[in-house]
């Protein structure tokens, strides 16, 4: 019987794995589209392109609350 709840509890968390994915890479997505057609000044541009840089980097190191952090801040300037 125990054995039947783990091997239950188990495959119910490899299952729901998908839902925990992080969303950095949607945003930096987000934020490469949205710089395509974007009328910021060149301080608020090199701002937005430094925020999504080390988003990205947070994003590579694991960090993914700095990653989002970083990259919801950028997305604030470019206003999505």
């Amino acid at each position: 019987m125990l054995r039947t709840v783990s091997l239950v509890l188990a495959f119910s968390l490899a299952a729901a794995a998908p839902a925990f994915a992080r969303r950095c890479p949607m945003d930096m997505a987000a934020i490469d589209k949205a710089m395509q057609t974007a009328q910021l000044s060149a301080a608020d541009r090199q701002r937005v392109m430094s925020l999504r840089q080390q988003g990205e980097e947070a994003h590579k190191a694991g960090n993914h609350p700095e990653s989002e952090r970083l990259l919801d801040e950028a997305k604030r300037i470019l206003k999505i």
